[in-house]
């Protein structure tokens, strides 16, 4: 059915007329339209239920539809006083809420569409435009994703991507990327996506959605092995570690971050819609962000249950249940380096661990929208942090690392889990990644370019580090100096004392000068009460390998 225009004069007396040349309107009347007209590029407004238990009515842009999906033969049976399905839940509807942070992306039932509310139709392509030559990309460098006209598209974002996937997988490629045969996938570099939530963790103060004042980040850096950069490659990007991050303002990263995705604006990534609702790991019950590689089999179950310690996945409860009969471990399977208090970090080689460490990238796929690879954790040691109770050691978060990096980067990936998110868990990983790198004997620095999450959790790091120091410090102090004793590259040093404003020219030179909002916030961070690492703890050699264990291949 073709979508219907509404009879009366639309968007500033522009009328549908009958002749072709009339342009169509730009949103159509509450009632003069159907759900059959509700395609891949309108914006509607959809009922959004609160945690509360109310509900409230948000517009939201349609990014693709699908049948509903059968239930999976895993699937729990509907209890029996359920309600009768509404027949408006045959068509699923992949919405993202405007003006809210993309992991807020989901799948709804038709019923929760609003129809008696003005709906916009998509954009034409060539309006507002001028003539470009075929090909070339819009001022933003990325073409936006919209449908034409009021014709319903042959084929859904999700089939594409779907499509795209298996034949990557089938090929033994990373997804989103052709890979020469007998060759291995370089990494590539992740362009740092606009805003600040998380991983902000995220906001203004550091403190919105996943990144909290204590520094705690969902991600910092472009990817690893497993976790690898989104589908685009930043040319311009530094690949010197000295090189510093571009500057943002506060305001610019709380709003990028906000109505944002976590990690990357490749609009590319959009058609990979999220195939999981929620993970059960442990005693939490997590719900998911993004797409994550997990068996087309388990796309569509109500929960998917993890062990928290093997990390393998089951459909049911009853299946983890007997599994947790036979799983032995309780930590994670690599050799304890760390421990104070209840905290401990385990060193785990991806090519001694290949098993374990991709269940811990495709666990991380759920709330990392820039990952691509989940298979190729050969080229990295992983640094996992696990909290101590009775029953185990369980994981709060990891690291990753390369085993040889060209580029002098300490940490490929950074990832706190949801559930432990807004501890201070996060700036615990950053330090201790810099605890490595002194006992190296090196400057550290994570993977370049960060996520504008991860830029806020490392320069809250950054800054805390520097201000102590100068503080501490009776005599003059140079930049080296400051390098050496915090494994700080001087290309981060001189980027967040850019960023705070703290660099002045005197007396025909430059200084660092403490500025009162530098120390105002300084006193505020430092009267916290939280964890830090305790370098006598640390029972760790840096790990050496041989030119034949370097050899990554299949």
């Amino acid at each position: 059915m073709a979508p219907s225009t509404p009879s009366t004069p639309q968007g500033g007396g522009r009328a549908s007329g009958s002749d072709s040349g009339s342009p169509a309107p730009a949103a159509a009347a509450p009632g003069s339209y159907h759900i059959e007209d509700v395609i891949p590029g309108v914006k509607i407004f959809v009922t959004k239920p609160l945690p509360n238990g109310q509900a409230e009515q948000r517009k939201a842009e349609v990014l693709s539809t699908r049948p509903k999906p059968k239930p999976s033969a895993f699937a729990p049976p509907p209890p029996p006083d359920a309600p009768p399905p509404d027949p408006r839940d045959d068509t699923e509807y992949y919405v993202h809420y405007v003006e809210f942070n993309k992991r807020l992306d989901e799948w709804v039932g038709g019923s929760r569409l609003i129809l008696d509310k003005e709906m916009e139709w998509p954009k034409p392509k060539d309006e507002g435009k001028k003539k470009e030559r075929p090909g070339k990309a819009t001022p933003g460098g990325v073409t936006p994703l919209r449908a034409t006209g009021s014709p319903r598209p042959t084929g859904s974002l999700l089939k594409k991507a779907a499509t795209k996937a298996a034949s990557a997988v089938g090929k033994g490629t990373p997804l989103g990327k052709d890979a020469p045969s007998g060759k291995i996938p370089q990494k590539r570099r992740a362009k740092a996506e606009p805003g600040v939530d998380e991983e902000e963790e995220e906001d203004a103060d550091g403190e919105e959605d996943g990144l909290d004042a204590d520094g705690d980040v969902s991600m910092s850096a472009a990817s690893d092995g497993g976790l690898d950069a989104d589908g685009e490659v930043d040319l311009t990007a530094p690949s010197n570690p000295q090189a510093a991050p571009p500057v943002f303002s506060k305001k610019q990263e709380i709003e990028k971050l906000r109505t944002s995705g976590s990690m990357t604006q490749s609009h590319s990534e959009i058609s990979r819609v999220k195939n999981l609702n929620k993970l059960q790991i442990g005693k939490h019950e997590v719900e998911t962000w993004y797409f994550s590689p997990y068996p087309i089999e388990y796309a569509h179950l109500p929960t998917l249950y993890i062990c928290e310690f093997c990390l393998l996945y089951y459909p049911t409860f009853t299946q983890l249940k007997r599994h947790r009969t036979k799983c032995t471990l309780l930590h994670p399977p690599g050799n304890e380096i760390y421990r104070h208090d209840n905290i401990s970090f385990f060193e785990i080689d991806g090519r001694r661990q290949r098993t374990w460490c991709r269940n811990l990238c495709l666990i991380s796929k759920c709330f990392l929208d820039h990952k691509t690879l989940y298979y190729d954790v050969d080229p990295f040691m992983y640094y996992c942090m696990t909290i101590k109770d009775d029953y185990g050691c369980h994981l709060i978060g990891y690291f990753s690392k390369e085993k040889e990096s060209a580029e002098g980067y300490n940490v490929a990936c950074i990832l706190t889990l949801p559930q432990h998110q807004r501890k201070g868990y996060g700036r615990l990983l950053i330090e201790f990644s810099y605890e490595l790198s002194k006992v190296e004997g090196k400057l550290g620095s994570p993977e370049k370019p960060l996520s504008d999450l991860g830029l806020l959790g490392y320069r809250a790091y950054w800054q805390e580090k520097i201000v102590d120091l100068l503080l501490e410090s009776d005599d003059e102090i140079s930049l080296d100096e400051i390098a050496q004793r915090t494994s700080i590259t001087h290309g981060d040093i001189m980027h967040t004392c850019q960023a705070l404003q703290m660099i002045k020219y005197y007396k025909g030179g430059h200084i660092i000068h403490l500025t009162d909002a530098v120390l105002e916030q300084h006193q505020k961070t430092m009267s916290k009460v939280r964890r830090s690492i305790s370098p006598a703890a640390l029972k760790w050699k840096p790990p050496v390998f041989s030119r034949a264990q370097l050899a990554f291949g299949f």
